[in-house]
């Protein structure tokens, strides 16, 4: 795996623990350090049977799949000192916490590199550790609507993206600066403090947006289910969603509606001329749909790609899971029988380098449940000392 030997402390919730699965999932040996008693998001549902409880969060098992889990108060004294040694023996900390509230425990970046000058730290926030908002309190909802993604998404009103893909996007970022910062430290030999801000993670994905609004002054409309350049539309079938590109191979498509009787006067020869069509395309989507409503999703997916259209199915989650293509790539993976009561399977990584992808992945680790393992090997601690430390609440 390319980051095997890389040692990593996640003291993340949601808003990063995406980010050290990944670096899980590429070879890196993480620890998730959470408060005594599990950390906050073991809470954050779907849960298994939808029965909330801190070991059946359905997301915190997702994004912690592959760590080990050990429990510290970093707030006290001597969980202070117990954070320091394990600092000392790993590379890189990922943390979600607001700004300044390692530097007010002492364990901010420069207090972190006298202890270890190799370390990487990774802040994951809302809005940055600087600037007149670094201190305004988030969500993946707040990054949505102030990263500039829900003002052109959805149709009439803006629409939050689904489920916590800010999160998401800022994990990804962050993982990215990681593992250029590792690189950065073979040479130089010094770590480096990553400031990942979720609003900007955001915006940074507005590609077109920026991009129009910089160099033509134009802000894009919400289109809904109408791709900004008018090259695709989601068009309703007998059972189900299609994706559909509207105006490549044209006389094609047309030729193809007018053998079914379907093409009304889209056959005239003034829908050649593309800037004609364009002044016409509710008209066009309108024809277009009354022609998919008599198909399934399956024949005109089929024949359209023999054909050479990229078209697609929206397809559902149940669909997904069923896909021969992804079977055949090995994409979803079983999860070790120790903890399979909670989920059978899960999505794996979509990258390969060559070898044969592993076809299980770990559980996601229970409460403190490497406390006696790590603490052992890692500290020397005793099964005494640990019981000393977890009746003060500091593990």
């Amino acid at each position: 795996m390319l980051l095997t030997g890389l040692r990593v402390l996640d003291l993340t919730d949601q808003k990063a623990a995406f980010c050290s699965k990944l670096l899980t999932d590429m070879g890196a040996f993480v620890i998730k350090v959470e408060r005594p008693g599990g950390d906050a998001s073991r809470n954050a549902g779907p849960f298994m049977g939808n029965e909330p409880h801190p070991e059946k969060s359905l997301s915190f098992f997702y994004n912690n799949t592959g760590k080990s889990g050990i429990t510290l108060n970093i707030e006290h004294k001597e969980g202070k000192k117990i954070f320091l040694e394990l600092v000392k023996k790993n590379d890189v900390i990922v943390e979600s916490f607001s700004p300044g509230y390692l530097d007010k425990l002492g364990l901010g970046f420069e207090s972190l590199s006298r202890i270890n000058p190799k370390i990487i730290l990774a802040s994951v926030t809302g809005f940055g550790q600087t600037g007149p908002r670094k201190d305004y309190k988030t969500c993946d909802l707040v990054a949505s609507a102030f990263g500039g993604q829900m003002s052109v998404t959805g149709s009439f009103k803006p629409l939050k993206h689904y489920g916590e893909q800010s999160y998401l996007t800022a994990s990804l970022f962050a993982a990215t600066g990681i593992m250029l910062a590792v690189r950065k430290r073979r040479m130089t030999g010094k770590g480096e403090h990553l400031d990942i801000s979720i609003q900007e993670a955001v915006a940074s994905t507005l590609e077109h947006v920026m991009v129009r609004y910089f160099y033509e002054n134009i802000i894009p409309e919400r289109k809904g289910s109408l791709h900004w350049d008018n090259l695709f539309h989601i068009f309703k079938c007998k059972d189900g969603f299609i994706q559909i590109t509207l105006f490549d191979k044209w006389e094609t498509f047309v030729e193809w509606m007018e053998s079914e009787g379907l093409a009304q006067d889209l056959i005239k020869k003034d829908y050649l001329d593309k800037t004609y069509r364009i002044s016409r395309l509710d008209h066009i989507i309108k024809t277009v749909e009354n022609w998919t409503k008599t198909h399934t999703v399956k024949e005109l997916f089929e024949l359209g790609q023999l054909m050479q259209f990229p078209w697609a199915p929206v397809d559902s989650p149940q669909k997904i899971v069923k896909s021969p293509q992804l079977k055949a790539r090995g994409f979803f993976k079983n999860v070790c029988p120790a903890r399979n009561d909670i989920i059978k399977k899960c999505p794996g990584l979509p990258y390969q380098f060559g070898s044969k992808p592993n076809q299980s992945v770990a559980r996601a680790p229970l409460t403190g449940e490497d406390n006696l393992n790590l603490y052992g090997k890692e500290l020397g601690f005793s099964k005494k000392k640990l019981e000393e430390l977890s009746s003060m609440g500091i593990i």
